[in-house]
């Protein structure tokens, strides 16, 4: 049953017309992650628990402020800073009441940023939305095993960002196998291959539209081919 869950927006995504249907797959998810966290959940002491814990990287606060609950997230802001303030202090070499040696010290130091660099390495969305990312990638290997529907909405895609064609490229031999894990392997060259030459030509006509001896000549499919190679150059939906 799960895995017929997982598969709803593994599918949903294949069908949208986009560079890249995991980078869409993503966002979904961000967005859902998002809204979850400045909904009622972060009222629950579990959840602000962990919150409290782990915090939020920059790209994701940035993300949680656009939310406009600023209410929810300066209470979940404040408690977070509770926490840190607390753990620190029991973690600073000042609060060390006797006269420490130098390797004492050093070890104190290490200890603080240690904490710190766990803590900037950390994120509650980001924890929230690989959970679920790891099955959509395995729900994508069983679909196209099992599924010929699906199949024929993997090859008939406009291919992957290079990230994520990097993703599928390194997964595929831990869920398929011999001829069927070939056939993979050659489909998902041939589709970022394809789409990446593709977009590439778009973005040119569009360069060579700035040209005075191009104004008169039809943009094609070039309007929006900077957003589309971002896109494919650095999964940015």
């Amino acid at each position: 049953m799960k895995e017929k869950l997982y598969a709803i927006p593994v599918n949903d995504a294949f069908i949208e017309d986009c560079e890249c249907p995991i980078c869409l797959m993503l966002k979904t998810l961000e967005a859902n992650a998002i809204e979850f966290t400045m909904g009622p959940s972060y009222m629950e002491d579990d959840i602000r628990a962990v919150t409290d814990e782990v915090g939020f990287c920059k790209h994701h606060l940035k993300g949680l402020m656009e939310n406009q609950n600023r209410l929810g997230l300066a209470l979940i802001l404040k408690t977070h800073m509770d926490k840190t303030i607390h753990d620190l202090e029991l973690l600073s070499p000042d609060k060390v009441k006797a006269p420490a040696s130098l390797f004492k010290k050093k070890q104190e130091s290490s200890t603080v940023v240690s904490y710190i660099k766990k803590l900037e390495s950390s994120c509650f969305i980001c924890n929230k939305i690989n959970a679920t990312f790891e099955r959509y990638i395995a729900t994508i290997f069983s679909l196209y095993q099992n599924d010929d529907s699906f199949r024929k909405k993997f090859s008939t895609s406009k291919g992957f960002c290079t990230s994520h064609y990097g993703l599928l490229y390194e997964e595929a031999g831990k869920y398929l196998n011999g001829k069927l894990s070939e056939q993979f392997i050659k489909e998902l060259n041939d589709l970022y291959f394809h789409n990446m030459k593709r977009v590439k030509d778009d973005l040119e006509w569009f360069i060579d539209k700035f040209d005075y001896r191009n104004t008169n000549e039809p943009w094609k499919n070039s309007k929006d081919a900077l957003p589309r190679a971002m896109v494919k150059t650095n999964s940015l939906f």
